[in-house]
């Protein structure tokens, strides 16, 4: 039903997974600055590297929107690693990754997707309490391991931040 309501009142259709973690907050604390956004995306690049992903080259869309809409930068790629396993398992031409809107909704380009999806995320969940995976999972899927997959792909994209992180720390020690 919420589903239905945040269906109706956004111009895209969207369907959702149930796979988050704990009670992590989706919202972001906007650290941006150059250095921080690069080693975000950065992040993102070798992990979908690891998939032989097609959204490689797209990864600064996802920190952009997300930034932008203030969602975390890592909810949405880890969306589609579990939705489609990083854009490599959708429908042709579709550029929706994210199982939105059982898979069929068709966006223009792949920043068209990340950016209305984010914004979605964040004026159809996180606005009206849904701000944590947990939350969020029950309305964006009807799978019950939504949540935990996402949380899943989540901690290993925070993982490769951190190992990129820490691996500057140490050379400027």
């Amino acid at each position: 039903m919420a589903l239905l309501l945040a269906i109706s009142q956004t111009p895209k259709t969207y369907a959702a997974e149930k796979l988050a973690g704990s009670s992590a907050a989706l919202l972001t604390n906007n650290l941006n600055g150059a250095q921080n956004s690069d080693k975000r995306v950065v992040a993102l690049q070798n992990v979908f590297k690891k998939y032989n992903s097609p959204l490689t080259p797209y990864a600064q869309y996802y920190v952009k929107y997300a930034d932008k809409y203030k969602v975390d930068w890592k909810l949405l790629p880890s969306i589609s690693g579990l939705e489609s396993y990083f854009g490599n398992l959708l429908i042709s031409g579709t550029y929706n990754a994210y199982g939105w809107g059982g898979g069929y909704i068709y966006f223009k380009n792949w920043e068209d997707g990340i950016d209305t999806i984010n914004k979605a995320l964040k004026e159809n969940y996180i606005e009206k309490g849904a701000d944590t995976v947990d939350k969020i999972g029950p309305i964006y899927a009807e799978a019950s391991h939504w949540s935990t997959a996402v949380k899943r792909y989540m901690n290993q994209i925070n993982d490769e931040y951190i190992d990129l992180t820490s691996k500057d720390l140490s050379r400027d020690l």
